[in-house]
């Protein structure tokens, strides 16, 4: 056995693995997690073929397949798509890697998953391919070490190819760090196996590094070459850095944050009796992520955000061309960056790098069921910023509000439906600047609501239909009045509660779940009746020496509204001292900037 739970480093897995199957009772859960630690990707359809090809024999019941997939050893990706935690994975595999008999196991799983791969790609064209590709070459890995060379020596010439695009500008420096991502974490993943390809191993984790925050690298490490049988391999050719190339090519990256001192403040109504502003000094925290050999990598060299690619599943609905009452769901795989803000030792706020760009807000005069108040449409530029992937969760709410009081008190458990992974709700507009105090008090960063701008620009992600699922909504995809059609649509069940913010297993084209439904989110910005006069540059748009409680704008309908309150376009809005089982919010952050 190559790892055993009395080394420290694969201690806290070695518990992860013993809990899952004291659990259920059951010692053959154990053979099932590692045989789920094979392929690269999960499905329940290829849980429940390993299980019915490998262990048929050994008293594993079928519920045990779901068991798996939804334990904490595993994570959902996407719909019917699941990964299991990189570490957990290296711990199991481990475990078997020098065993006789596994060895011959592996191969056999190999064989399997190459057939099974084969087969899905003849009779499933539409298959989301990068998980086909991904299965396909960690198999390879285990069919000895031919192979596995092979294996190595397509991915090297894939990244070779990579880095030509680079070098020609002639792919998008999003799409060349997505590709980069993925290639490079199957090397990373399948690093026991590829034993005899050590050069691309050092470079996948170099460029993983890169990835997650270029300033902590050397200027020599960037430049060094890696030589992968016949093809040599340079990180310095790609680009690495959001909003800027970072070591690679491109433009000026986030400036680097510094200690700074702010006041911190908010609306009131005239005369309310509110304690004076306290000016305070903050110091910024240095976010940093272990490897996957549970060391963590060397300290920074700059504070800036670490962004790390994270994959999800885009998912749009269309009329079926035959039938035009029918209405097809199509999934696709998408790619962004996020950073991880810490909340503690096990939480973290996940923002989402939204690029600005221009658009138009507002919704056409033809949309249906549209309200004049969503016009008149307007083009605004919004400036690039982070958003969080998901509204507020209950345990983060929770975390924030164990925090020091800067102006007022907070609920710590306000919610009418519970649950630490469903949205938080009952938090009036005012308790959400309370939340941004403290949070940014905590963490060094400038956090706060977003301008009805930026929300309505974050939804759309460059969409210009009444959703971004498209023309209409399933209750499929998101959690709403769905007993009522908008468009023609599709009915469903209605829930009468709010769901967990990964539920449904979707976003949009920039990764944000749940911007249709489940609850509304609040926005910055005072209520106005039309978008008349209202800001093009992005900002918020409130008025100097309003009344502390004039109605504040929320937006996206929620888990008791019709389909029609849930689109892109509508806006309303509610007392700011309002708080209700139907209203929450999320976390948008702009790229930090040096004062003074």
């Amino acid at each position: 056995m190559t790892f055993t739970t009395d080394q420290p480093q694969w201690r806290e897995q070695a518990k992860q693995v013993d809990r899952f199957v004291q659990r259920f009772g059951n010692p053959a859960y154990r053979q099932l997690a590692y045989y789920g630690a094979l392929p690269l990707v999960l499905t329940p359809e290829l849980v429940h073929y390993l299980r019915i090809e490998f262990l048929r024999a050994d008293d594993v019941p079928w519920e045990a397949e779901v068991d798996l997939l939804l334990s904490d050893l595993c994570s959902p990706v996407g719909y019917e798509l699941y990964i299991m935690d990189t570490q957990v994975r290296a711990y199991l595999l481990g475990q078997i890697k020098d065993d006789p008999i596994w060895q011959q196991r592996m191969t056999e799983v190999a064989q399997v998953l190459i057939s099974y791969v084969s087969y899905l790609s003849r009779t499933d064209p539409k298959r989301r391919q990068k998980e086909l590709d991904a299965q396909r070459l960690a198999a390879m890995t285990y069919l000895g070490d031919d192979a596995s060379r092979q294996a190595a020596a397509e991915i090297a010439d894939r990244l070779n190819q990579l880095g030509t695009l680079a070098e020609a500008g002639s792919q998008s420096d999003k799409g060349i760090r997505s590709e980069l991502a993925y290639l490079t974490r199957i090397a990373q993943e399948q690093a026991p196996q590829l034993r005899h390809s050590s050069a691309l191993v050092e470079f996948a984790q170099l460029v993983q590094r890169l990835l997650r925050n270029p300033g902590a690298v050397s200027p020599e490490d960037v430049g060094r070459s890696f030589q992968v049988g016949e093809i040599e391999l340079t990180p310095g050719v790609y680009p690495f850095r959001f909003g800027g190339p970072g070591v690679g090519r491109g433009g000026a990256g986030l400036p680097p944050l510094k200690t700074l001192t702010f006041e911190t403040g908010q609306f009131v109504p005239e005369g309310a009796s509110m304690p004076p502003l306290q000016t305070q000094t903050v110091e910024v925290v240095t976010l940093a992520f272990e490897d996957a050999a549970g060391e963590a990598p060397p300290a920074p060299s700059t504070t800036e955000p670490l962004l790390m690619p994270f994959s999800f599943e885009v998912a749009t609905i269309a009329r079926e061309p035959s039938a035009q009452n029918q209405w097809v769901i199509t999934r696709q795989l998408g790619e962004a960056e996020l950073y991880e803000e810490r909340l503690g030792d096990n939480l973290a706020l996940e923002m989402v790098a939204i690029s600005g760009g221009s658009f138009v807000m507002g919704s056409p005069p033809d949309e249906p069921e549209r309200f004049d108040r969503e016009g008149p449409q307007h083009e605004v530029t919004v400036d690039d910023f982070f958003m969080g992937r998901y509204p507020v969760t209950q345990a983060q709410w929770q975390f924030v509000a164990g925090l020091p009081e800067v102006q007022r008190g907070l609920e710590p458990d306000p919610s009418r439906f519970k649950g630490g992974d469903r949205p938080v709700e009952r938090i009036s507009w005012f308790d959400a600047v309370e939340f941004f105090a403290r949070l940014s008090a905590y963490t060094g960063q400038t956090y706060r609501l977003p301008s009805e701008a930026e929300w309505e620009y974050a939804c759309r992600a460059g969409t210009t239909t009444p959703f971004h699922f498209g023309e209409t909504i399933s209750p499929e995809l998101a959690n709403y009045g769905s007993s009522t059609a908008y468009n023609d649509g599709p009915t469903g069940e209605y829930l009468g509660e709010t769901t967990p913010v990964e539920h449904f297993a979707v976003a949009n084209a920039f990764g944000l779940s749940d911007m249709h439904g489940n609850v509304y989110e609040w926005c910055q910005d005072h209520w106005h009746s039309s978008y008349e006069g209202a800001p093009k540059d992005g900002s918020a748009w409130v008025d100097e020496g309003a009344e502390g409680n004039k109605s504040r704008v929320i937006r996206g309908g929620a888990w008791s509204t019709f389909p029609r309150y849930c689109r892109s376009a509508y806006r309303v809005y509610d007392s700011p001292r309002g708080s209700y089982d139907y209203i929450g919010f999320r976390v948008v952050c702009v790229a930090p900037r040096a004062l003074g």
